[in-house]
Order: structure tokens, then sequence, then C-alpha cells
């Protein structure tokens, strides 16, 4: 989940071309294209696309998101918690 900034009002974010790569009953890896389309602080519509990718384990018999990275889109306005 997205936390909105000060500056922007998110619209819509779609996740593009996702592909789940699963490693055994315990581990998962999905890698995407993050495609998020927002007003700016100015009132204008804006697109931004980025990749990214996710390592999910199991733990406790619950799916566990244990890293994630993101390409591109450096000036983002959003911000994932406890990830910059």
């Amino acid at each position: 989940m997205y936390v909105l900034g000060k500056n922007c009002k998110a619209l819509n974010t779609t996740i593009l071309n996702p592909h789940v790569h699963l490693l055994g009953d315990d581990a998962a890896c999905i890698a995407y294209v993050r495609l998020t389309q927002y007003m700016d602080k100015q009132g204008q519509a804006r697109t931004q696309q980025s990749e990214e990718t996710r390592v999910w384990h199991k733990r406790d018999n619950k799916w566990q998101n244990v890293h994630f990275h993101r390409s591109g889109a450096s000036s983002s306005p959003f911000t994932f918690p406890g990830h910059k």
C-alpha cells in the first residue's frame, strides 16, 4: 500500500505484467511494472512507471514480504512504509 504524499493525490495504481516464481512451498518472488496515475499539486495529470520486485517467505503459515526493490521513478511522489 502507498501512503499519499502531501503534494499529490493518487488516482489509480495498476500492476502490469506480473511474473510469479514459486521457490518451493515457503518462498515466492513476484516482479512487475507499477503504473501510477495521479494529480500533482498544480492539478496536472501525471503518470509514473517503475519496476518492482518482492520476495515473500511463508513463516508460521503466513506469507510475509521479506524484501522489496523498486527501479525507476526515482522522484516518486509516494513513500512505501519502511522503504526509501
